[in-house]
């Protein structure tokens, strides 16, 4: 069976949701068959499924879940959520699962490397990062160098960690040598960190920060934008329920999806 095609045109549809091209893109895959998210009704769906994404993710998709499941009655979305590399560690070694939306390309490409991916991802987000401070900014910091001044206490993510990957790549291309008193599994444990006063200092996402309200500040950086990741998502091959796998995924980059996630200050894909 020819499985590329359909592929292409869940990809095609999914990304032309944000629009209007909709009718052009069911036109272009209208010669195969259509696939669970394009062909099945809100009434038709039923089931659950689990959710995997970055731990960046778990506001907005928080949001999403309960959104869709208003919007699917009969359906149950459940969310895992952690460091994008330890959530592929967990489904490569057989946990199950129905969806997989990843902090960056690298990582969901080791899902498809393993064959464990339904179609091709679709990216349907962009974050950068930001420096999160306690409210009172003890170590006065105020640009990205401030992060590796002595006795300064920084915290990051590990390098496996698609924040952490960004914070190398920052210090690749500014040519400051950071060294953190702790290296986290997720964003979220960096942000832990920084509100519980243990560090000066977090690089985590800017809407990380958003989300935290007061309880830390965030400082801009204009090195920031040599690390944009790019989010990605796509159903999981093997999952149980398949056709709510699809439709969820749709419904992230659909308009509704994008504009929750523009709430919260995630930019475009």
């Amino acid at each position: 069976m020819n499985r590329t095609a359909p592929r292409r045109c869940f990809r095609l549809l999914s990304a032309l949701a944000l629009g209007t091209g909709v009718l052009l893109a069911a036109s272009a895959c209208a010669a195969p068959a259509a696939t669970p998210a394009a062909s099945a009704t809100a009434d038709e769906l039923s089931g659950s499924i689990t959710v995997y994404a970055a731990a960046s993710l778990k506001t907005t998709f928080t949001a999403l879940a309960e959104d869709f499941e208003e919007a699917h009655p009969g359906t149950t979305v459940e969310l895992t959520f952690a460091g994008s590399s330890d959530l592929v560690t967990q489904l490569t070694n057989g946990a199950p699962g129905d969806v997989f939306a990843s902090a960056d390309e690298k990582n969901m490409a080791k899902l498809a490397d393993a064959e464990l991916v339904e179609g091709d991802p679709v990216d349907f987000a962009t974050n950068v990062l930001q420096i999160a401070v306690p409210p009172s900014n003890p170590a006065g910091v105020k640009t990205f160098a401030d992060l590796a001044r002595p006795g300064v206490k920084t915290v990051v993510c590990a390098p496996q960690v698609p924040c952490g990957a960004a914070t190398d790549a920052v210090e690749d291309a500014t040519g400051v040598a950071l060294s953190p008193v702790s290296e986290e599994s997720s964003v979220t444990d960096v942000l832990g960190k920084v509100t519980s006063g243990e560090a000066d200092a977090g690089l985590v996402y800017v809407t990380d920060v958003i989300a935290a309200g007061d309880a830390v500040e965030g400082i801009t950086f204009p090195e920031s934008s040599e690390a944009v990741n790019t989010y990605p998502i796509a159903p999981l091959a093997g999952s149980a329920n398949p056709t709510v796998a699809a439709a969820f995924a749709a419904y992230v980059v659909s308009a509704e999806g994008q504009r929750v996630l523009a709430d919260a200050g995630f930019g475009a894909p």
